[in-house]
């Protein structure tokens, strides 16, 4: 009985925990990858943890041209969390070793904290000093979240 627990135990755990690879071809913005993986099938990744300026938005541009500069035309190791209201996969995506990407995009100032998703608080210390040292988005001092800004659009308030 023992040894059908464990089996059963480890089979559910890597179907939780499993991670995954595939190659970046395409940024559709800050916040959001598109992985080609070994079957030859894309899948769309949408970063856990942050939330990007929208393309519309002041830095979109410059979060999408970051993204990409770290993680274009590279394979990259992703681990599915779950999925959001659009059926994009969210995932934690590692590259370059063990570079983080959601935290990369913190720390130079590119996107925010995703606080209302995340319980790592070492994204919130690294967004505090990108701020303090006005990196990226935080050169703006009126910078918008992207969360208010979708909600502005929506109610049509500027």
């Amino acid at each position: 009985m023992k040894k059908i627990f464990h089996i059963l135990f480890l089979a559910v755990s890597a179907s939780l925990f499993s991670q995954a690879k595939g190659k970046v071809i395409k940024i559709k913005d800050g916040d959001t990858v598109v992985v080609l993986l070994s079957d030859n099938t894309e899948q769309t990744l949408r970063l856990a943890e942050v939330d990007c300026p929208e393309s519309g938005q002041a830095f979109g541009k410059n979060a999408r041209q970051f993204t990409s500069g770290q993680v274009f035309g590279k394979t990259v190791t992703f681990y599915k969390i779950g999925n959001d209201r659009y059926g994009r996969s969210v995932a934690g995506v590692f590259y370059d070793g063990d570079k983080y990407l959601s935290r990369e995009i913190v720390k130079a100032g590119f996107g925010w904290w995703y606080f209302k998703a995340s319980k790592n608080t070492e994204l919130q210390k690294l967004q505090d000093e990108a701020k303090a040292g006005k990196l990226g988005l935080w050169a703006d001092k009126t910078a918008v979240s992207p969360w208010d800004f979708r909600k502005a659009k929506r109610t049509g308030k500027k």
